[in-house]
């Protein structure tokens, strides 16, 4: 089983695409693509029946916290996939995930039994069971990954084309799904550890790209509770 732990501030941007061609037009000289930079980004998130944990988290806590399957593309029902806990106490963002193979984590949903529970497995395990957890959405996009070169601690991504759906919650069941937004909007993510260099605060200032509190999830919940996805 593999694991990983991130500790970091995250910081989300929404972008149209003259912000974005602009953005990165200027600050192209500080940035490199990351070693995988294109993706498609696939999660399930779960839940239980009522929504809570997605209802608690758009209620803006100081503490919250969201479960969710990741694969980057679509997987085959045999390939592992990452398990992940991401919890954000103020502006401070953990996550903890491992990877697991899809088929043994289908059965694991079946059974609650799952061969080789290490430290976060059973954290994640204790979640499901005490929240009544199970595949609520699917969410999709595309995206482009940066780091610094100055600083590799910094990294921005770039999601686009968000689309979701809340049947065939399955990884393997491909990546189709409703857009989110009608236009070509951009979600960007500036995660770091301390604090942002001058350059990229200066390119964020120039072009009026301000600071948002949009989730993903949270955005599909309530567009969905409007018969977004009906």
């Amino acid at each position: 089983m593999y694991e990983s732990n991130f500790n970091r501030i995250e910081q989300k941007y929404l972008m149209n695409k003259s912000q974005y061609i602009n953005f990165f037009e200027q600050i192209r000289k500080h940035i490199e693509k990351d070693k995988f930079c294109a993706a498609n980004i696939c999660n399930i998130y779960f839940d239980n029946e009522n929504k809570d944990m997605i209802i608690n988290s758009l209620e803006k806590p100081l503490f919250k916290q969201k479960v969710r399957l990741r694969s980057y593309n679509v997987p085959k029902i045999t390939d592992d996939v990452f398990l992940e806990v991401k919890t954000k106490y103020k502006k401070i963002v953990t996550k903890r995930r491992i990877k697991v193979n899809l088929q043994d984590f289908n059965h694991y949903l079946k059974t609650n039994e799952f061969a080789d529970q290490d430290q976060i497995m059973k954290e994640i395990d204790y979640l499901f069971h005490l929240y009544n957890l199970k595949p609520v959405y699917f969410l999709a996009y595309d995206r482009k990954s940066f780091h610094g070169i100055e600083n590799t601690d910094l990294r921005i991504t770039v999601d686009e084309k968000l689309r979701s759906r809340k049947n065939n919650l399955n990884l393997n069941e491909g990546d189709q799904g409703k857009y989110y937004f009608k236009d070509d909007t951009y979600i960007m993510e500036i995660k770091y550890k301390d604090a942002l260099p001058l350059w990229l605060v200066k390119s964020l200032s120039d072009l009026k790209i301000y600071p948002t509190s949009f989730s993903k999830i949270g955005s599909v919940y309530t567009k969905d509770m409007e018969g977004y996805l009906c």
